[in-house]
């Protein structure tokens, strides 16, 4: 007999989520589209309760774009150090603020092209501004999500850019911002990336791949 499908796989795991996490509260803090990008930007390789303690200090300093853009670099990158990649980090905060007023007003494009094109952001930060900050339809891949969706036999796990090409084509659009933080929660309290106990995950129990209960 036929197992079931990815769609009517997305289709039961998606009301699984929505039982666990009904609400969705955006795991960093920011006021603003402009304290978003800035907040995800610091979010590489660093967590987001370690992001959340460090961006009221910088904000503290420097509240909006202009007052970022007269920030001096190295006075950037003592504050954010704790997050991790601090040469660089700073360097593109210093830098895209400065493009933000230059070519968009002192405002944060509302375009993954504009975005994308800011100094430290990639695909998945763009994806996180534009699905939360201003509504649009985005998948953004983070590791969790990137795991999850090999274990649990959705995508071939070759790379995040074909994960994110898989998942949008078996869940409907109108659930991805939503989707993309419940996955999220849902690996970090259920389906680690070690010490994961197949048999008692709520999902990998069900659909995890075979292979991985080994």
């Amino acid at each position: 007999m036929a197992g079931p499908t990815k769609k009517e796989k997305a289709n039961h795991i998606a009301v699984i989520l929505d039982k666990l996490y009904p609400e969705t509260p955006i795991p960093l803090q920011y006021q603003d589209p402009y304290t978003l990008l800035i907040a995800v930007l610091l979010s590489a390789q660093c967590t987001d309760v370690r992001v959340n303690k460090i961006t009221p200090i910088l904000f503290n300093h420097a509240p909006n774009v202009y007052k970022m853009s007269e920030l001096p670099i190295a006075e950037i990158e003592e504050i954010i150090r704790p997050c991790g990649l601090s040469p660089a980090k700073s360097k593109a905060i210093s830098r895209l603020s400065n493009l933000l007023i230059e070519h968009h007003n002192g405002q944060v494009p509302e375009s993954f092209e504009a975005l994308e094109a800011l100094p430290g952001v990639g695909h998945k930060t763009a994806s996180v501004v534009m699905s939360q900050a201003f509504g649009h339809p985005a998948f953004p891949i983070d590791t969790h999500i990137h795991r999850l969706a090999y274990r649990w036999g959705l995508s071939n796990g070759k790379n995040v850019t074909q994960t994110e090409k898989d998942l949008k084509k078996i869940f409907p659009i109108e659930s991805w911002n939503k989707l993309h933080l419940q996955i999220i929660y849902f690996g970090r309290e259920h389906c680690p990336a070690r010490g994961h106990v197949f048999t008692a995950c709520p999902i990998c129990s069900i659909y995890g791949r075979k292979s991985l209960f080994k």
